[in-house]
């Protein structure tokens, strides 16, 4: 329930501020004086609409399509040591984190990885690769189990999804708002949309989707620390330490798009569009005890 008052405050929260900052600085009667008449109102609403729901909608299907998009056997009766281990061990981290306990799954890829998703924090689904689960020792493994479930605990899957409409509804409203004034200032269009405005719109929201993508990959580089506390915390620091350690000697290839903000690889990427920080960073982050 709190997640989904946070979920709609920020949505009206986004409404009012941009109308309200348009009215503060004059700009709707800056534009009602030369004759532009962009309804502000409509198209903030518009772009939070569109902004949250693509964000929400997503975040509600996560968990099916990370399933689907890494094959994902869930493990509903253990069938192994490792598997009966892993289902208690996951439990007993998620008692300790104050979680509902997640499904659990493994997904066969050869690389050691591991991801969290999820629509809420009781209802999350916890996965593990077999590269991970044969290559790593059982302190590492739980160390990586660990991180996860504080990805889970800390609520990042939502929060994720709520920064990510915040920066659409502002690419929407800005491309949209753009495309509005060359159509009526430089096309001189009186009434409806001309090409112009669909061109502009187009390009802005690209251009403008690149910058917003940044934002969020700076912000999900940031929660991978707080994951990586969590993770030696439930599980040992040094553990966590050398977990990350044998990620960072291993040759890991990309997670898919929609798994990438919560996987526990990504530290050979150092790019601003990476979700991860670099492993190394990571590490030292923990050796400082911070």
């Amino acid at each position: 329930m709190l997640r989904l008052v946070l979920f709609l405050g920020t949505n009206l929260a986004i409404v009012l501020l941009i109308s309200l900052t348009f009215r503060l600085l004059g700009l709707e009667g800056l534009l009602q004086q030369n004759g532009i008449d962009l309804n502000i109102n409509a198209l903030v609403i518009y772009s939070a609409i569109i902004g949250f729901a693509g964000s929400f909608i997503s975040l509600l299907l996560s968990k099916p399509m990370a399933k689907a998009a890494m094959r994902v056997r869930v493990i509903m009766e253990p069938q192994s040591d490792i598997e009966r281990w892993l289902i208690s061990t996951v439990r007993l981290h998620a008692d300790r984190a104050g979680i509902e306990m997640p499904e659990v799954g493994i997904f066969d890829q050869q690389s050691p990885n591991a991801f969290a998703t999820g629509w809420d924090k009781n209802a999350a689904l916890v996965a593990f690769s077999t590269g991970l689960l044969e290559n790593m020792g059982q302190g590492e493994v739980e160390a990586v189990l660990g991180h996860e479930i504080s990805h889970v605990a800390n609520g990042d899957m939502v929060t994720l999804a709520l920064i990510q409409g915040v920066v659409n509804t502002f690419v929407i409203f800005l491309s949209r708002a753009l495309g509005f004034l060359v159509d009526r200032l430089v096309f001189k269009v009186e009434r409806g949309h001309g090409p112009a405005f669909w061109a502009v719109s187009i390009v802005a929201e690209l251009v403008f989707g690149v910058l917003a993508m940044m934002i969020v990959m700076w912000f999900s580089r940031r929660r991978e620390f707080r994951a990586d506390a969590g993770g030696a915390s439930l599980a040992g620091r040094q553990n966590m330490i050398n977990a990350l350690k044998r990620l960072q000697a291993a040759h890991v290839p990309q997670m898919p798009d929609e798994m990438a903000a919560l996987a526990i690889n990504g530290g050979r990427v150092q790019a601003l569009f990476s979700s991860h920080p670099p492993i190394g960073k990571r590490i030292a982050a923990l050796e400082q005890g911070s």
